[in-house]
């Protein structure tokens, strides 16, 4: 089965019979399947997403909210944050929790900015020879909590989640529109909802840039689907600001668009146009840090030798999680909850990528998919972590939320209410608490 709406939709290869019409048949034929293969017009497809909004934004933010206060009652049940330091994992609320981590980073550079720098460590050796600096940590995010401070007086707190929750009802939206368009309303509205109880979603509502990145990433591929390729080419060029996997999406965009360039009868200079937009806030943001720091591989160094970050081929996920199954710990930053879970996402993430690839989606889907996948199980990294870097990849979302539409409305409801009680544990808990997200 194929997507029947997918502007990439397969053409069967011409019969013998067929080789001998006309060429003026031939260019018949071709239109006729261009002016199929062609989006929704524009009044339409708007009109259909404002008359759906207000479904899909009540659906996500109910099941999100759910998980969300089912992981505060966890936090306030146990306690444990109130024995840890607020950089990791602590506070003096249960609520604090959701800004430790990589949120004290975020909310460091909304209030003092940057002092890009390299740093040795004092007898370090390896991947913890140089000092974490705040310039791992890109820009958009922190600049967009400084200015929601400035309009509105709240801190950095509460800018931040604010932004994530704006951008997450964004993100939703733009998952909703991608899938809708692909295999139907009803099919959009699921997957909405199954990113809002999704392995790796507690940092949706958190001080965290993930829910900017996957809004930025979802709507650009639906504008590279709608071959609004200009559109494409800025989202993409922001997304480079908000998130270093911003790569995937670039790659995404370059792979949709140089075809179309190629196409004959197409209008060559926007496709091209987006891909040359495409990379430059990521390449920008990485150029300023090594001017800034006086090493063009600034970035690099402080991703292998600050945080222990690097492509290493999926040498470390393979170890982690022989290591999970076999009962050990012999591995860096072991954290058993956490990590079985994170082996189980793996198992998911696997079923889903065959089963959207039998789907034969867009190439811009396909290409973003594959290189996400692949980034977050090639990298060094703490395992724990995988299910928040497997997060971006909403398009297996479609083929989940395919599968849930089979059951009846009773059992479709069950099966995202109940997901959304726990992961609040899953996808909150054991992520913050358990693991390091």
């Amino acid at each position: 089965m194929a997507f029947a709406n997918s502007a990439e939709a397969q053409v069967p290869a011409p019969t013998p019979t067929q080789s001998r019409l006309s060429r003026s048949h031939q260019r018949d034929q071709r239109d006729r399947r261009d002016r199929r293969d062609q989006p929704p017009k524009k009044e339409y497809a708007d009109a259909a997403l404002r008359q759906a909004a207000p479904t899909v934004l009540a659906v996500y933010g109910a099941l999100k909210l759910t998980g969300f206060l089912v992981l505060m009652w966890l936090l306030d049940t146990t306690g444990d944050y109130r024995s840890k330091a607020p950089r990791y994992g602590g506070g003096t609320h249960a609520w604090d929790v959701v800004s430790s981590w990589d949120g004290w980073w975020y909310r460091q550079i909304a209030e003092h900015g940057y002092h890009p720098r390299l740093v040795p460590v004092p007898g370090g050796s390896g991947h913890w020879s140089v000092e974490q600096n705040s310039a791992a940590f890109f820009p958009l995010y922190p600049a967009l909590i400084r200015a929601v401070s400035a309009m509105t007086g709240l801190g950095s707190y509460g800018a931040g989640l604010t932004v994530s929750i704006a951008a997450s009802f964004a993100a939703a939206l733009g998952i909703y529109r991608v899938a809708a368009g692909l295999a139907g309303h009803r099919v959009g509205l699921l997957a909405a909802g199954l990113w809002a109880v999704w392995p790796g979603s507690g940092v949706e509502w958190a001080v965290y840039s993930d829910s900017l990145f996957i809004a930025l990433a979802a709507w650009t591929c639906h504008a590279v689907l709608a071959r609004r390729w200009l559109t494409a080419g800025a989202l993409c060029l922001v997304a480079g600001l908000s998130r270093p996997t911003a790569v995937t999406l670039i790659a995404a965009v370059a792979g949709a668009a140089v075809p179309a360039a190629l196409r004959r009868g197409d209008d060559r200079r926007r496709p091209l146009a987006a891909a040359a937009l495409a990379p430059l806030g990521l390449v920008g943001y990485l150029g300023w840090v090594g001017e800034q720091a006086g090493n063009v591989k600034a970035y690099t160094i402080l991703e292998s030798d600050a945080w222990d970050h690097y492509f290493d081929f999926g040498r470390s996920t393979a170890h982690a999680v022989v290591a999970i199954l076999t009962g050990r710990s012999d591995y860096e930053f072991a954290a058993p909850s956490a990590d079985l879970v994170g082996v189980g996402v793996l198992v998911l993430t696997g079923a889903l990528l065959v089963a959207l690839v039998q789907l034969r989606p867009p190439t811009v889907l396909a290409v973003y998919t594959l290189c996400t996948v692949v980034l977050a199980v090639g990298t060094h990294e703490i395992f724990g972590m995988v299910s928040r870097y497997l997060l971006p990849t909403f398009p297996l979302l479609i083929p989940a939320a395919m599968a849930l539409d089979r059951l009846k409305t009773p059992g479709r409801v069950a099966v995202l209410v109940l997901s959304a009680v726990v992961s609040g544990s899953f996808a909150g808990y054991m992520l913050f608490e358990l693991g390091i997200p």
